[in-house]
This record gives C-alpha cells, structure tokens and sequence, in this order.
C-alpha cells in the first residue's frame, strides 16, 4: 500500500551515507515536476554535516527527525526573478517529486514544510548562509530506512471504524 502514513513515519534511518549518485537522480525527479512550465528558478542545498543537520532540526517541532538523517535537502526559490502566480503550488509538486523519486531509489524521507512562516525561514537560511537572493521552503530529510516499510506504516485497518 503506498499511502500518505508510509511517509509521515518513516523516521528511522540506518547509519551510513546516502549515495550521492542517489542524491542526484532524486533532484532530478524533482525538477521533473509536472507544472515545470511554470516555475521560477529554485535551487537545493544537499546537507550532510551532522552539526548542520542538528541545527536544522531545531527549526521547528517537526524537523526533529533531521538531526538523525545522513542527509537532508533544502529546497529555496530565487527572489530576484518574476515569481509565476502558483510558484508555492509548483515547489510543493517538486517537493512531492522528491518523495517518490526517493521512494523508487530506496530511500525514504519525509517533506517538512517551513514556508510561509517568516521565522523558520529565515532560521533555515542562516543556518546554510544562503545568499539573500534566496528563500527558503522546505526541509526534506532523507535516508536509508532502518526498518521495514511495513513497520513505518502507521496505517491499522482494524482503527477504521465503518458507519453504513
């Protein structure tokens, strides 16, 4: 089953790199987004330094799985270019891309979202030093799951109750 709670849970990471060849074909599945006619420039910072992670972590209560990732990407969209109308709308296909196409590499991850909350972003961009025409969008931790797919499945079909 390929559901929302596959991607939610997977937590757990096992201790060794990820493969930058893997890091690669994952961006590139990202960039594949289905409405890329329509998006601005945006760029990916690959982050593997545990004491970068750690500090990404702290961005916010649902970043705490990052520090425990061998890797995670930050996705950012470039503010010195015409922002299309649905430039979120596009990253957040892109972001979901990365998910997938992580998925099919072997790796599982969760899409943390930090935008538009102004703090967090600007939190995530000093952490990295992003240049200031770059803002930041999302977190997405990443690695080679320790656990079964089956275990990170928070799906119980015996917990739905039906009502006809």
């Amino acid at each position: 089953m390929n559901s929302l709670y596959h991607r939610v849970s997977i937590r757990k990471y096992e201790n060794r790199p990820v493969e930058k060849e893997k890091t690669e074909a994952i961006l590139r599945a990202a960039m594949q987004a289905p409405s890329a006619a329509n998006q601005q420039p945006w760029e990916f910072f690959v982050v593997t330094r545990p004491n970068t992670l750690e500090a990404l972590s702290r961005v916010s209560p649902y970043a705490g799985m990052t520090k425990d990732a061998p890797c995670a990407i930050v996705s950012a969209y470039r503010t010195d270019c015409r922002i299309p109308s649905f430039a979120q709308i596009d990253l957040a296909i892109a972001m979901e891309n990365l998910w997938l196409a992580a998925d099919q590499e072997g790796l599982g991850g969760v899409w943390l979202g930090i935008a538009p909350i102004e703090e967090r972003m600007k939190a995530v961009e000093k952490i990295l030093q992003m240049p200031e025409n770059l803002r930041a969008y999302a977190i997405f931790p990443f690695g080679y799951p320790a656990e079964a797919r089956g275990q990170q499945d928070r799906f119980d079909r015996e917990r739905i109750h039906w009502v006809e």
